[in-house]
């Protein structure tokens, strides 16, 4: 699903228009659309014999593409209402049409009290939000701002409200900057023209946008201004033909190695999590390079892994591990680094020399773990790296070594919070929060690797300008642990050969919506723990196959 602004929305539908598809054709096409949509919502009201719907139809597109909907149900046997705000029914040749089709229609300005409005909401299953689109410009002028309380206030008070649905976007939100007025009529589910505009997935109007779906207009895909847009909300279909087959002939070489480098005593749980999500997104095998004294704690809960018990100082991976790791380079397809690293000064020797490529000086034999004699004093150059995920610690330990961003093999995968990335750009997180999508693309392209910038709604971006955002923001997510529970996920699909940028579009989906699981299976979020979300994994999975 595309993601745009209001502007590239209009340009997109002002050149359709000059090739062929004029703005009449888009509204029937839209609301017919509408319609279908409307009518597939079957659990709400399939017993019903009489379905009512109400539509509250302003003066602009959005009224225009309401209309036609309620004229094809109206078609299709329902009992349909049509209550005109800012909208005069004479010589309107929708209203005609509708009115034709046997529909009713009520003009706001001659229902005084709202009797009639309040009447038909009391009987209606449905309630489509036609008032206004992405036009607007808050704050809403007095005489609409009064019917949507009024119908807010009616809403509240009922014991079954109808399912309440958003033509566009809610009537009220800014579909840029997603502001709200406080008039806004919450919906149950929005349904979008063509593409999702940017706003409905910005606090306040994505909690008032509940679920989102596209209406096709029947645009032609290869105009210009259409196939510019290289911005995408994710949804399970783009994921499902992201993740690999798996052929019954298969073995686990088939479905790749990924060799994480994680943990350290005081963050033992993060190898663990990250190891299991790697095995529950399909990864053939998963090998766990950990700080040799934290083996006797995991390895019982993770039997499925092998493992590389590194050097370690007091409990910290040591900078002598590189050259330990980097034997284990060709067997692996993928390689994770950073999950419960710490911040010693010695783990981020070790980040450094894994990018440089060089086994670090032996400074003790006291070390745990497999390193050559204290003898052995030259630099060695290691093989080449795996494909790269960067998680956790390990972003920050990144980013105190210069001219890291070169350093990596591209493209490597970062998967940093707003702290994270605050730590790599020197921004504020208050500067990043404000434009999360422009940052994470602005550097995905300057450094040259893929950024998933993680969040409410969380951003992935691509060196080539590609962005996908993630249309999910729930505290169900919001636990230590979870994001140790991403980057394995990541890991796991760029072991089995999927690229960068769709292992970490596919990774964060499956993650988001294993959070929407966990915390449905608890009845709250409050209780979701990062083993949760590792537990709805393969239900989610499950479910795109």
């Amino acid at each position: 699903m595309k993601l745009v602004s209001v502007a590239q929305m209009r340009e997109i539908e002002k050149e359709a228009d000059a090739n062929g598809l004029p703005y009449e054709d888009m509204m029937e096409n839209a609301g017919r659309e509408l319609a279908y949509i409307i009518g597939d919502l079957p659990y709400f009201f399939e017993e019903e014999e009489d379905v009512e719907i109400l539509g509250l139809i302003g003066p602009g597109n959005n009224g225009g593409d309401a209309l036609v909907a309620l004229s094809h149900l109206v078609a299709d046997g329902w009992t349909a209402r049509a209550y005109l705000v800012k909208r005069k029914a004479k010589g309107d040749e929708l209203v005609a049409q509708f009115l034709e089709m046997g529909g009713e229609v009520v003009e706001a300005s001659k229902d005084k009290e709202f009797a009639s409005l309040y009447a038909s909401l009391e009987t209606a299953q449905v309630l489509v939000d036609g008032v206004f689109g992405t036009g607007i410009k808050l704050p809403l002028k007095d005489d609409v701002a009064q019917v949507l309380d009024a119908v807010n206030a009616a809403l509240e008070e009922m014991e079954e409200p109808p399912f309440v649905v958003a033509v566009d976007c809610p009537s009220g939100v800014d579909c840029d900057s997603g502001e709200a007025a406080d008039e806004t009529i919450p919906a149950d589910l929005t349904v979008t023209m063509a593409a999702i505009k940017e706003g409905l997935l910005k606090s306040p109007a994505s909690d008032l946008a509940g679920d989102l779906m596209v209406a096709e207009i029947g645009l032609d895909e290869t105009i210009k201004s259409w196939v510019g847009i290289k911005r995408e909300v994710v949804d399970e279909d783009v994921v499902s033909a992201i993740l690999p087959e798996r052929p019954s002939e298969a073995h686990k070489g088939t479905f790749g190695a990924a060799l994480i480098a994680a943990g350290s005593l005081n963050y033992t749980g993060a190898a663990l999590l990250a190891g299991e999500a790697a095995y529950r997104v399909g990864a053939g095998l998963v090998t766990m390079a950990v700080p040799a004294p934290l083996h006797l704690a995991l390895a019982g809960q993770l039997p499925e892994a092998t493992w590389i018990l590194l050097p370690h100082e007091m409990g910290v991976i040591s900078a002598a591990a590189a050259d330990v790791l980097a034997k284990s380079y060709e067997r692996a397809t993928a390689l994770l680094v950073g999950p419960g690293f710490g911040m010693e000064d010695t783990t981020k020797e070790f980040v450094e020399n894994l990018l440089t490529g060089k086994a670090a000086s032996k400074k003790s034999a006291a070390r745990i773990g497999f390193v050559h004699s204290e003898s052995d004093k030259k630099e060695e150059k290691n093989g080449a790296l795996p494909p790269l995920v960067f998680d956790a610690d390990g972003l920050k330990l990144l980013a105190k070594i210069p001219d890291w961003a070169k350093k990596l093999p591209a493209p490597a995968v970062l998967t940093p919070h707003p702290g994270e990335m605050s730590a790599l750009t020197g921004l504020t997180k208050e500067e990043i929060q404000s434009d999360r999508e422009g940052t994470a693309a602005r550097f995905a392209r300057e450094w040259g690797h893929v950024v998933v910038l993680k969040g409410a709604f969380t951003v992935i971006a691509a060196p080539d300008g590609r962005t996908a955002v993630i249309p999910v923001a729930t505290p169900a997510l919001a636990r230590a642990g979870t994001g140790d529970v991403l980057a394995g996920l990541i890991v796991g699909l760029r072991a089995q050969g999927v690229d960068a940028f769709d292992a970490a579009v596919a990774g964060a989906w499956i993650h988001a919506r294993a959070g929407l699981e966990a915390a449905e299976a608890l009845g709250t979020t409050a209780s979701v723990l990062a083993r949760d979300i590792l537990s709805a994994v393969p239900d989610v999975i499950s479910e795109l196959e």
